[in-house]
C-alpha cells in the first residue's frame, strides 16, 4: 500500500528537493511547492496527510498559511510540521499556538525530520480510538471523538494541540503535572518543546476558555492542575 501524502511547502529548492528525496526514499507520495501561495492552493484543493511549512516564504509567509488553514473546517485538522531556519523561541512558540503539530529548526538532519514526521502521523491515527470517553467538569463538557468543547453549551474553538491538553488535565483534576510531564501526555515522549511553549499553550487555551480557564490553574514552582 503507498505510504501517506506528503506536501512539502519550501522556497529553497535544495531544501525542497533533499526533502522529497528522502520522502520518497522512505515511501511517501511527495508534492512539493515553492511558494506559499502555491502551497496553500494545494493543501485546500489535493488535501494531504501531512504538512512541512517552511516559515520564512516570500509573499504568504508561513504562519499565515498555518494561521487560514486552521481557521478553515476542511483543513483544520491537516497536520502541520514547521521548519524554522531562525531557531528562534518565537518562532516556535507562534506556530505551536497556531495549531502546528511540531517543528525542526534549520539545518536538519532529514533522519530526524521523519522520526518527528512518523510521531506525528501515528499519534493523529491513534487520536479517534484514545479516552473516547465524555468529561463533564464545572460548565465544561469535553467530547474526545467528536474533538469537541462546550463551556455552558457554547462550543469553544481550540487547536488540536490546545484540545489534548485540556482533555489531558481534566481527566485527572486536582493532580499536579510538570511541564515535562504535560509535554508527554499531550506530544509524546518523542516529542521536543521548550517550557516556554507550554506557558504559551496554557494562556491561549485559558482565553478562549473566558471565565472557565479560572479551572486551569498554576502551581508555582511545579506546572499546571484542573481544579476538582
Amino acid at each position: 500500500m503507498p505510504k501517506e501524502h506528503i506536501l512539502v511547502v519550501e522556497d529553497e529548492e535544495d531544501i525542497l528537493e533533499l526533502l522529497r528525496y528522502n520522502l520518497t526514499k522512505e515511501g511517501y507520495r511527495v508534492t512539493g511547492v515553492l511558494s506559499g501561495e502555491e502551497g496553500m492552493r494545494t493543501a485546500r484543493s489535493q488535501p494531504p496527510d501531512l504538512i512541512i511549512l517552511d516559515l520564512m516564504l516570500p509573499g504568504i509567509d508561513g504562519l499565515t498559511i498555518c494561521r487560514e488553514l486552521k481557521m478553515d473546517a476542511k483543513t483544520r485538522d491537516l497536520p502541520i510540521i514547521i521548519l524554522t531556519a531562525k531557531g528562534e523561541e518565537a518562532d516556535i512558540v507562534a506556530g505551536l499556538e497556531l495549531g502546528a503539530d511540531d517543528y525542526v529548526t534549520k539545518p536538519f538532519s532529514p533522519r530526524v525530520l521523519l522520526a518527528r514526521l512518523r510521531a506525528v502521523l501515528r499519534r493523529r491515527q491513534a487520536e479517534p480510538t484514545v479516552e473516547a470517553d465524555s468529561l463533564e467538569l464545572h460548565e465544561l463538557a469535553i467530547h474526545p471523538g467528536r474533538h469537541e468543547v462546550l463551556v455552558q453549551g457554547r462550543p469553544v474553538d481550540l487547536t488540536s494541540t490546545e484540545f489534548r491538553l485540556l482533555a489531558f488535565l481534566a481527566r485527572r483534576p486536582g493532580w499536579v503535572f510538570t511541564r515535562s510531564q504535560i509535554v508527554q501526555g499531550v506530544q509524546g515522549e518523542d516529542y521536543s518543546v521548550s517550557e516556554r511553549a507550554v506557558d504559551v499553550q496554557i494562556v491561549g487555551l485559558r482565553k478562549k476558555l473566558g471565565a472557565a480557564g479560572k479551572y486551569v490553574e498554576t502551581v508555582r514552582g511545579v506546572g499546571y492542575r484542573f481544579k476538582e
